[in-house]
């Protein structure tokens, strides 16, 4: 799955001299690049220490579950390796599979067969036949293939974020794709994050803004999931990477992106999977029904918001 949020390029996310307890690491992770600032008042350990922690984390989860890395445990299971699996697979597994179940399977990390026919996964195929469809819903009741895009990189955040609690940190922002954060920026306000334009062709996050969000200084998972990136149009049709996996099939209702506020980000990822499979109108149900969740869902012809968004 794949982020979809920007930092709004404002001095108060940025490193400066007016803010000197504040350290910024950075580096490249998940096929992109990451950024992490924080408070360093009151922390022990030094910035080389922190930068080379949250590496060795990112680093653990690309051995584990990238369907990138051919070595990864993931990888290997999906060949059908008969591989130990380690606690964090055990533990992502656990909790996708809590998703499943509370979204009547419209999350499914073993949906991985359906994207690769529609050629969204690790195969170029698509506009598969509904042979092809059948068989590959099979393979995601075996369980088959897991792929854990739709959860990873929110569940990546969190572990960077758990890591600099136990160093003491209050104030962080932590950007891997999808975006955790907590207290304050280093002008002592809550952290500001934008919302991308949901439009075809708009690749370049920050280019084009449909919204801003203000955090109040709580802990926050933010993560926007979308139909804008990856699509492609074959006769005249546009089909959406979002794949239904009751059905088979690409959605096609009119929604074009979902960012969710929730407690974390590995919540806050899979529930924007979730919506964009659902569609507005159900969408916006699930958030009016739920306490601590917001978001903003933005459809061809619309912009709504949750009351507290």
């Amino acid at each position: 799955m794949n982020l979809k949020t920007a930092l709004l390029a404002l001095s108060a996310l940025v490193f400066c001299s007016c803010a000197d307890n504040y350290v910024s690491l950075g580096g490249y992770a998940q096929g992109g690049v990451y950024s992490v600032k924080y408070n360093a008042k009151g922390v022990k350990v030094s910035r080389a220490e922190a930068q080379a922690a949250v590496d060795g984390i990112l680093e653990a989860i690309d051995t584990t579950l990238s369907g990138y890395n051919r070595k990864s445990l993931l990888s290997r299971r999906n060949a059908g390796e008969d591989v130990p699996l380690n606690d964090m697979f055990r533990e992502l597994e656990a909790i996708s599979e809590h998703y499943k179940a509370l979204t009547d399977g419209a999350f499914d990390v073993a949906a991985g067969p359906l994207f690769d026919i529609w050629g969204f996964g690790f195969t170029a195929d698509s506009l598969p036949s509904d042979e092809a469809i059948a068989a590959a819903r099979a393979r995601c009741e075996r369980r088959e293939v897991l792929n854990f895009n739709a959860i990873a990189q929110g569940y990546t955040c969190d572990k960077v974020a758990d890591y600099l609690h136990s160093i003491g940190v209050k104030d962080m922002l932590v950007d891997i794709g999808e975006i955790y954060c907590e207290g304050l920026n280093p002008k002592g306000q809550g952290w500001t994050i934008a919302i991308d334009t949901p439009a075809d062709g708009n690749n370049t996050p920050g280019a084009s803004l449909a919204g801003i969000w203000h955090s109040d200084g709580g802990a926050y998972g933010v993560v926007t999931s979308g139909n804008y990136r990856k699509f492609y149009i074959k006769d005249g049709r546009k089909y959406a990477h979002t794949i239904d996996p009751r059905t088979g099939r690409p959605v096609e209702h009119n929604l074009l992106s979902a960012t969710v506020i929730a407690p974390t980000a590995t919540e806050a990822d899979a529930l924007a999977t979730f919506f964009m499979v659902i569609g507005f109108d159900d969408a916006r149900k699930w958030v009016e029904g739920h306490d601590g969740i917001e978001a903003c869902l933005i459809t061809s012809d619309s912009t709504w918001t949750s009351e507290n968004f």
